[in-house]
């Protein structure tokens, strides 16, 4: 895997600060590690960024400090931070456009080694989904597997609970040290000392319902599979199916019954061609056959130092101009924006750094970008 070695602590904490600046997602984390061939660099460059994208006040950056603290009481719980560059980062999730950064992590980073299958469903779950929950994640833990959910009470749950004695995986969607929903803390403590907790948001963070979707996207990233037990329609659990089949994953659905709401989003899965799952041989049969096939890394994920040259001033502004009367509020996807302007890749990927940076342009899944109304 190309452009995997070990920072030192001070270059990650230089990681820690660039992904918490304003306006920086982990999408334009890697443009500008791309850029700028490190995050201190890039860091001197923000505020020159985000005013040539038209913002007027400074763009807050936090202060060393403040990221020396947050890097402290992480390492104090006993945890660590782990950056996408490095060789203990999952190579799965370090496949995806948007894989975080920086991780905070508490339990035991080996873990990660292995290859792994998500398992979520219905918060509100039944006793025969829970109960099957826990007969697939403990065979698939037996396997050799690494069983991946988001400590959600319900299928979550149980998932977590019958993986826990040979390897579990939590993503939370708040700070790694914030446990949610709090009747789960036993459960917690037991995946720390056992397994491993992961946390993209800064720690302390309190969970709120934009972080949901983004906690999905990694739980899913991690996987080479995601098994769906019991999702109503419109719920997390198909978010965490679709971003899987966005990054390429082999998605699983447990069939039930048509008047029970918990099975209506499962069953439409499987009307769409998701795999049927009874069992954990089910899913086995299906990634023996997809294991041995690396999943690639992104186009631009070494992230070797080199700065490409930067576009002239003049092109840069007409190129400003006439991207902002192409986009709208309106999710556009950024190969669609390419083929309706004249301008190169490398111009364009500059103005919508430009402005992401400047809060004027907000990026979606599939990538695709909007302008902030």
């Amino acid at each position: 895997m190309t452009g995997r070695r070990s920072l030192s602590q001070q270059e990650r904490l230089e990681w820690l600060r660039l992904i918490r600046s304003e306006n920086v997602g982990p999408v334009t984390f890697k443009q500008l590690l791309q850029k700028f061939g490190s995050a201190n660099r890039a860091l001197e460059r923000l505020p020159e960024l985000a005013r040539r994208g038209g913002r007027r006040k400074p763009i807050r950056v936090p202060t060393g400090g403040e990221i020396a603290k947050e890097a402290d009481r992480l390492v104090k719980l006993g945890g660590c931070l782990l950056c996408s560059c490095e060789p203990d980062y999952p190579a799965p999730l370090v496949a995806i456009d948007d894989a975080p950064p920086v991780l905070s992590l508490l339990g035991h980073p080996h873990l990660l080694a292995r290859p792994a299958v998500a398992v979520v469903g219905a918060r509100n779950a039944s006793i025969n989904g829970r109960r099957l929950a826990r007969d697939v994640s403990a065979g698939l833990a037996e396997a050799g597997y690494l069983v991946v959910s988001g400590m959600a009470r319900g299928i979550d749950t149980a998932a977590h609970e019958a993986a826990l004695p040979i390897g579990t995986a939590a993503v939370v969607a708040g700070g790694v040290d914030i446990v949610y929903p709090e009747e789960n803390r036993p459960l917690y403590e037991n995946i720390c000392q056992n397994g491993v907790v992961l946390a993209e948001q800064p720690f302390g963070t309190e969970p709120q319902a934009r972080h949901f979707p983004r906690r999905n996207r990694i739980v899913s990233g991690l996987s080479l599979g995601v098994l769906i037990v019991e999702a109503a329609p419109r719920s997390g659990s198909l978010i965490t199916a679709r971003f899987a089949l966005e990054q390429g994953r082999e998605v699983f659905a447990v069939p039930g019954s048509p008047l029970d709401p918990r099975a209506r989003g499962a069953n439409a899965l499987l009307k769409q061609g998701a795999v049927v799952t009874e069992n954990a041989e089910d899913i086995l049969v299906v990634l023996s056959k997809i294991s041995d096939v690396p999943l690639a890394e992104p186009t631009g994920s070494d992230f070797q130092p080199g700065i490409p040259s930067e576009p002239d001033e003049p092109l840069l502004e007409n190129a400003r101009s006439e991207l902002l009367l192409l986009l709208s509020p309106t999710p556009v996807a950024v190969d669609e924006l390419l083929r309706e302007c004249q301008f190169s890749p490398s111009v364009v990927a500059t103005v919508l750094l430009e402005l992401e940076l400047a809060g004027r342009l907000e990026r979606h899944p599939g990538n695709r970008i909007s302008l902030i109304a």
